[in-house]
């Protein structure tokens, strides 16, 4: 990167955090269920940064977690039981010690929302590296097919200047290979890649920074596309 663009990055950054809005954490249950009950359940975990813990809509079942069960009840004829544990805020590291050893064994699919933070917290490859690696061989074991996302594309988030989400943008592809590369090490994992998700009006809640509960039924969507079922 050009490095005259460094205090304009710098400046953008104080200016967008000055005028964040945070928005409240959802109300309601952290579990809860889609489809029929006609056969034995499918479970399903959504873990993660803010975005697992539902910030942006009003409860979970609007969210990532609620959406996703959804469309894997409707593609599988399943009952689908669904978790949501995540942390606001939470970088990998946070992820890795505090959140995942929250979750149950015994999980159909698990989801790891995760990675905004760890890019706005200038993190190392290497240190998302050592994390995600633990976080995805500890989902392993809880889960017979694990979900990595990737890192939402930052230069469509309303609430960032084109400068700072650029730059943002290039450091979380950064991060995303080395996503990719430990997925594609273990067979039980898949990378799923942000490119698809359909960003558009209506997307990103009041803040500008969280998807809306339309902006989880599509990224839900583009993940459940892109996971072998």
């Amino acid at each position: 990167m050009n490095p005259v663009l460094f205090p304009v990055i710098a400046a953008q950054a104080l200016w967008v955090r000055a005028r964040a809005e945070y928005l409240p954490p959802p109300a309601g249950a952290v579990t809860g269920s889609a489809g029929a009950e006609h056969r034995s359940p499918l479970r399903v975990a959504v873990v993660g940064e803010s975005t697992a813990a539902g910030y942006g809509v009003e409860t979970h079942d609007d969210g990532f977690p609620g959406a996703f069960a959804r469309e894997l009840a409707a593609r599988t004829d399943s009952f689908v039981e669904w978790e949501a544990v995540g942390q606001y805020g939470a970088t990998a590291r946070r992820i890795r010690h505090r959140v995942v050893p929250e979750l149950g064994d015994g999980l159909h699919v698990a989801v790891l929302l995760a990675g905004v933070n760890d890019v706005l917290a200038r993190r190392s490859p290497t240190d998302w590296r050592d994390d995600l690696t633990a976080i995805v061989d500890d989902l392993c074991k809880r889960a017979e097919r694990v979900a990595v996302t990737g890192i939402p594309p930052f230069s469509t988030f309303p609430s960032l200047p084109n400068t700072l989400a650029r730059h943002l943008t290039r450091r979380a592809g950064v991060l995303d290979e080395v996503s990719r590369r430990i997925c594609a090490e273990r067979p039980h994992a898949t990378w799923v890649r942000s490119d698809d998700i359909p960003v558009g009006p209506g997307f990103f809640a009041r803040d500008g920074f969280h998807p809306a509960a339309p902006g989880y039924r599509r990224w839900a969507r583009a993940v459940a596309d892109q996971l072998p079922l």
